[in-house]
């Protein structure tokens, strides 16, 4: 199988784009945003990515068939920022890797652990063919050393396909130390707001399979009213099949997704279809992830619908999901690969993908 691979260095980035590879209907154009971040467009024929290649290698733009997939905020460009509400307006980073979650009043990470805006070691892009024909990656590493803690390497990686908009995002956590690792991982993907779009999953919406979290994180300012909303939301979650504004979603919602079947292909398939038949799509391998999230926010700041984000564990923080047992150990030397499929669907594909989906069940 054919592979080839260009190493970056962030002396390639200019203000003025750059289109540094262009084959098999894929090209990788290099640009630097004001704030000093560089970035990767990824192109192919139904779209692109906007790839932060030495920033978490977070991607802050998903595009295909003139849709833009990213959730809506403030954030116009990704800033410089020393954790990630200093700059949320991205449409995935890595969530992870040591810790996990809100913090809790026991806890001392920063919001969704130390990868979502950690500064990457070296960037390139790779292309090549397969069975299933050419694809073209963003790549990275990360090696993490801390005195008297933890060394593990991290290798994140997006790849696509020249007529495809659903991609690929993969991490693979090596632990280079002696001693077993904590590891904690989600692919945090902030899909956009569909008002009136309807959620198609592989499980029930009855408060058994789509279970609403009723504690509240510190960042979020609750009130009685919103105590109540989830109160009941906690009885009767199937209104929340479809997203309705006047469910409110200001402050969060959030589940828990359980009893989740898998598809013949053996991967867990989530849909948000749009009321013009068309759908947002996530597929995973169930073996990899035990947890899957849903996070719903829509007010005047920001809007999104983070529908499915697959994990290894809950969002109540670190303290919490060690007592509850979420937390996974990596022993010395050993590593842990994640594979995440998501993108978009046509109306066509978004019908078969649905029947895919109601077979499972």
């Amino acid at each position: 199988m054919k592979h080839a691979a260009i190493r970056l260095k962030k002396t390639f980035f200019n203000h003025c784009p750059l289109e540094i590879v262009n084959t098999e209907g894929l090209s990788a154009e290099l640009f630097r945003y004001e704030s000093g971040i560089e970035a990767v467009r990824l192109k192919n024929r139904r779209g692109h990515l906007v790839v932060l290649p030495y920033y978490g290698q977070m991607i802050w733009q998903a595009m295909f068939d003139g849709t833009d997939l990213t959730m809506s905020s403030r954030f116009k460009t990704p800033r410089q920022a020393d954790d990630i509400v200093g700059t949320y307006g991205c449409f995935m980073y890595h969530s992870g890797l040591l810790h996990n979650g809100n913090p809790g009043e026991h806890d001392r990470h920063p919001l969704h652990g130390e990868m979502p805006l950690a500064p990457m070691d070296r960037a390139g892009i790779e292309m090549g063919e397969d069975i299933e024909g050419p694809w073209m990656a963003v790549v990275g590493e990360r090696e993490y050393l801390m005195g008297f803690g933890d060394h593990y390497m991290a290798r994140p990686r997006v790849v696509i396909r020249p007529d495809k908009a659903i991609f690929e995002i993969k991490m693979e956590v090596e632990n280079l130390a002696l001693d077993a690792m904590d590891l904690m991982y989600m692919c945090h993907a902030n899909f956009a707001f569909v008002e009136g779009g309807r959620i198609i999953q592989p499980t029930s919406f009855d408060r058994a399979d789509t279970v609403v979290r009723t504690s509240v994180p510190a960042i979020v300012q609750a009130n009685d009213e919103y105590l109540a909303r989830l109160a009941r939301m906690k009885e009767d979650p199937c209104a929340t099949e479809v997203i309705d504004p006047g469910l409110g979603f200001d402050p969060e919602l959030v589940f828990y997704l359980k009893n989740l079947k898998k598809a013949a292909d053996g991967l867990v398939h989530v849909m948000l279809r749009r009321p013009g038949g068309d759908a947002f799509a996530v597929k995973y391998d169930a073996d990899d992830f035990s947890h899957l999230v849903r996070w719903i926010l829509a007010n005047n700041k920001q809007k999104v619908c983070a529908f499915a984000m697959p994990a290894t564990c809950g969002v109540e923080g670190y303290y919490a999901e060690k007592q509850f047992g979420n937390v996974r150990s990596l022993a010395g030397g050993e590593s842990a690969g994640f594979s995440i499929k998501l993108g978009y669907l046509s109306a066509a594909e978004s019908a078969m993908e649905e029947s895919i989906i109601r077979a499972s069940l």
